[in-house]
């Protein structure tokens, strides 16, 4: 049933919604699904933020499946601007229809004001999203984009339309949500945090990523997804490894042992896998390491 004041799916509380993400394989941690039932019946911003791998943007990309919403992706990075995040012109068409009338017109200039047309304008991610039904807006690793650009998002945000001087007014019918990531590689403006609501996205718990890995890798045996949760608790919590692994890397590292019909963690099953796991060379002894100590396996 669709909600006829925001144009979502009515949805009855953060645990139907935390439902409706588990069907499409993703299980929220704890208050991931709170603050997105809020976001979507605030019609506010969602802003999330932790460690790289944790599921930042793989949560945008589910909650709009579960949601039947369009996915639109911007991804953001250094120089980052309007003709990119928002609209431009198709600059050789406009010339070619111009040239095209210029031989039954004589005054061209009086042909200008056809050129800035629906049929001329190239939509970018944002005027997409503002434009026809529900769509989750996912602006990615938003800290790698420059102040300027925070400025226009702020503009955005404020009233979600957005003024063309040669077009006119584009203003969203059915609000899009909104989600910004963050891997903090620098502070955001506070104007823009202000904005949204905030949620940190923090390490599963070995538990929760059993579960997660058995979601996601199928064939993965019960007592494996928990071996390797458990080693995964262990390698984030080292100071010896420079670059932890997050759920993404576990996810693929579980898939690789589950293609290879592995039971269990020794040295013959981990180490040809390290490659799902490892970003730099000095970390593939003490990942290796803390992936093969030995410990006590939860009961079943």
């Amino acid at each position: 049933m669709t909600d006829t004041t925001t144009g979502w799916p009515a949805v009855a509380s953060p645990d139907a919604l935390a439902a409706l993400l588990a069907e499409q394989d993703y299980l929220p941690g704890d208050g991931l699904a709170q603050a997105a039932y809020l976001a979507l019946t605030m019609g506010r911003p969602l802003f999330l933020e932790g460690d790289p791998g944790v599921g930042k943007t793989d949560f945008a990309r589910r909650i709009a499946a579960a949601l039947t919403a369009r996915f639109i992706r911007l991804q953001c990075h250094a120089g980052l601007d309007i003709t990119q995040a928002l609209y431009d012109w198709n600059f050789p068409k406009q010339m070619l229809a111009l040239r095209a009338a210029g031989d039954e017109h004589a005054d061209r200039s009086k042909l200008l004001p056809g050129l800035y047309t629906e049929e001329f304008l190239h939509r970018r991610p944002i005027l997409q999203a503002l434009n026809g039904d529900r769509a989750v807006l996912l602006i990615d690793e938003v800290d790698r984009a420059d102040d300027e650009f925070e400025a226009l998002l702020l503009e955005v945000l404020e009233d979600y339309r957005v003024d063309i001087p040669e077009f006119g007014r584009v203003e969203a019918t059915v609000r899009p949500l909104v989600v910004l990531t963050s891997n903090r590689t620098r502070e955001v403006h506070d104007a823009l945090k202000r904005r949204c609501l905030y949620h940190w996205i923090k390490h599963p718990t070995p538990d929760l990523e059993a579960r997660i890995l058995r979601k996601r890798a199928p064939g993965l045996e019960e007592a494996l997804s928990r071996d390797i949760a458990t080693g995964m608790a262990r390698v984030r919590g080292s100071t010896d490894v420079a670059k932890p692994p997050g759920v993404a890397e576990s996810i693929d590292f579980a898939r690789a042992l589950a293609a290879s019909q592995v039971t269990s963690l020794d040295p013959s099953t981990v180490r040809p896998a390290l490659s799902t796991l490892v970003k730099h060379h000095e970390d593939e002894e003490p990942i290796a390491h803390l992936l093969l100590v030995p410990g006590p396996r939860q009961a079943d």
